[in-house]
């Protein structure tokens, strides 16, 4: 058991072997949480105790409620000044949700730790308020429900009308046609495509589940423009969709590559080395790779999340607000 006063996590990925920050206890929880969980999940929960520890400070067995609220108040301060807020919700701070998120996990870390008798009671409370019968008391925090905003069919004809490639127009085809998430897209291989069936085959979907999805025709006539002109002949991946230009040319696309693109808009050409050096550091050296337990999919798709990018601009020293380009779909 942990007897420090303080505690600072220090993330450490060996290769084949389960994230560790550095405390015993919370270890001992990774450990147990990754034989129930999807890889992804296991990394955004990772990141998740590791950002609470580093604001907290403080071992597991010293955490109170006050350092919940704290950890709260410091999730919701302003990211880029008090004049700079989102418009979706008037927020300066992190999303709701992302903070309800980072929440559960740390409830979820202090539950396990109570059921094992490591500490007596779990310091994230379920809700402001009492709770009874019919009642479930205000939520801690609340995070708003939002359906999915459906485009128009003008919309659709605008955004694909300002497309410039035929591989940009393949690409959002599939995801407005087929309904394929952004890291399916990504992951489509050639022998994928079934082209007189006019469907493909989602080989690593989410969850690793895999499906035959209908197309219209409208994909396969512009994947045919696509292969015929665009994509590099010399390229030895077979993944449909690959780097058209510069060094990386013919190797599959990753969502990461947005990130180094405003990178390089915001902060100049001068700033690329170290980031491409931080990059390529934590991937082969201290990233997780396809294994019995993650396939190449799943860990494509980690390679597109904040959880893997914000330690790589904080290695380079860049801001982590960069990381805002996995989100815009632009």
């Amino acid at each position: 058991m942990s007897q420090i006063a303080s505690f600072t996590p220090c993330l450490v990925r060996p290769a084949g072997t389960v994230p560790s920050l550095g405390d015993e206890l919370v270890d001992e929880y990774l450990r147990f949480t990754a034989a129930r969980v999807r890889p992804n999940t296991l990394s955004a929960q990772v990141f998740d105790l590791k950002v609470f520890f580093t604001v907290v400070a403080k071992p597991p067995q010293q955490v109170t409620v006050s350092d919940v609220f704290g950890f709260i108040e410091a999730q919701r301060a302003p990211r880029r000044g008090d004049n700079v807020v989102r418009l979706v919700d008037g927020e300066a701070g992190l999303a709701a949700s992302t903070i309800k998120r980072r929440l559960a996990t740390v409830s979820s870390l202090f539950k396990y730790l109570f059921l094992r008798g490591l500490c007596d009671r779990n310091p994230v409370p379920r809700s402001m308020g009492a709770r009874h019968r019919g009642h479930r008391g205000v939520p801690l925090v609340r995070a708003p429900k939002r359906l999915p905003r459906v485009l128009s069919p003008t919309e659709v004809v605008a955004l694909t009308g300002a497309l410039r490639t035929d591989q940009d127009r393949a690409m959002v085809a599939l995801m407005l046609h087929g309904g394929l998430r952004r890291c399916e897209v990504l992951g489509l291989r050639l022998r994928d495509v079934q082209v007189g069936d006019r469907r493909v085959f989602v080989a690593e979907g989410k969850g690793r589940y895999q499906r035959l999805v209908p197309v219209a025709d409208v994909f396969f006539t512009t994947l045919v423009g696509y292969l015929a002109s665009e994509r590099p002949t010399g390229s030895v991946d077979d993944h449909v969709f690959v780097v058209l230009k510069g060094p990386n040319r013919g190797r599959p696309l990753t969502a990461a590559g947005r990130v180094a693109a405003r990178a390089r808009a915001e902060h100049g050409r001068e700033a690329m080395a170290a980031l491409y050096a931080a990059f390529g550091a934590h991937i082969f050296d201290t990233a997780p790779a396809p294994d019995d337990h993650r396939t190449e999919g799943e860990v494509r798709e980690l390679r597109g999340t904040r959880e893997f990018a914000e330690p790589i601009l904080a290695e380079a020293g860049l801001p982590l607000e960069l990381a805002d380009a996995l989100d815009d779909e632009s």
